[in-house]
């Protein structure tokens, strides 16, 4: 699109894909095409991101999550780009004969542009639907923005583990959802099996009034998931009028719980998981952490997670 890039072209840029797409079913036959869209979902690239790969993955997504995807990727280039396109992403379910089919709307814009950029997103999202935004870039958190990008989302979804300050990364969320932001964290996705596993254990146990947790992580600094991992472990033995003695160990990934008749370890060993409990040794499987399996789960929650939010605010002040 060489021109001015606005909503009207978009939408029908999205009128003529559409059309197109109609003349190639077969009614008759069953072999037509359906649309379907269940949200929006914006996503706001990396300065790091491979437009391939990242495609790749929203393609993976539309399945299970059919959405009206608009991709924003921010371009090094000087003065005032903005460019976009429209395209349909179709799949075919096993078995049958007829193709579903997704819009996506790829953004192209500078530095310089990318204020521009999100008012065009938002006037095309999917009307009366969710809209969440996939924000692979922190800074934009501390941009004014952030504030366009607030306002458009019933979510947004950001990943903390490359941040090289995680406790800073921490208080910028927290401040975020202070101000009513509905935010979620994929370092907080991570934690998901071991928080499973650790609730399972807890399970018909009288948990003793003192427990030494122990959080370990690999790195020279404590990084956002490990400091989540005890935010949640302190709130969660609080909730069972316990309290706990937090502490983070430089060591290998792994949580330990000692108490009055009470001994857990769960350590974490490529993509396996092993649990000791009272001497009891178990090995269960982890799923990669790929940022598919981590945005499906993601993609499940519209609006605010209180879990994540109560585990932030702790999380914060450690």
């Amino acid at each position: 699109m060489s021109a001015v890039l606005t909503p009207d072209r978009i939408l029908k840029e999205m009128a003529d894909v559409w059309r197109s797409l109609g003349t190639q079913g077969e009614p008759d036959t069953g072999m037509g095409v359906l649309r379907a869209c269940s949200m929006t979902l914006v996503v706001i690239a990396g300065p790091r991101d491979e437009a391939q790969a990242l495609g790749e993955t929203i393609a993976a997504l539309m399945p299970e999550h059919p959405a009206r995807a608009i991709v924003i990727h921010p371009e090094a280039a000087a003065g005032n780009l903005l460019t976009g396109r429209a395209f349909a992403q179709c799949w075919m379910p096993f078995g049958q004969r007829r193709q579903i089919c997704c819009e996506q709307i790829e953004i192209r814009a500078s530095e310089a542009s990318l204020v521009d950029a999100i008012p065009v997103a938002a006037a095309i999202t999917a009307p009366d639907l969710p809209v969440i935004v996939w924000c692979r870039d922190l800074r934009l958190l501390e941009r004014l923005e952030f504030r366009n990008v607030a306002a458009l989302a019933t979510r947004i979804v950001v990943d903390t583990a490359p941040s090289s300050d995680p406790a800073a990364a921490i208080r910028l969320l927290r401040q975020r959802v202070s101000e009513g932001v509905p935010l979620g964290d994929l370092s907080w996705t991570r934690l998901t099996r071991w928080r499973e596993m650790i609730s399972r254990l807890f399970e018909n146990r009288k948990l003793p009034q003192s427990v030494q947790a122990r959080v370990g992580y690999s790195g020279t600094s404590i990084p956002v998931a490990a400091r989540y991992m005890g935010a949640w472990l302190a709130d969660s033995l609080q909730s069972a009028r316990g309290s706990a003695n937090l502490k983070f160990e430089p060591d290998s990934e792994r949580v330990e719980l000692r108490g009055d008749g009470l001994h857990i370890e769960l350590t974490r060993s490529g993509a396996r998981l092993h649990t000791v409990v009272d001497g009891i040794k178990h090995c269960a499987g982890l799923s990669l952490a790929t940022d598919y399996g981590l945005m499906q789960e993601e993609l499940r929650i519209v609006g605010h997670d209180p879990i994540f939010e109560r585990t932030l605010s702790a999380a914060a002040v450690l």
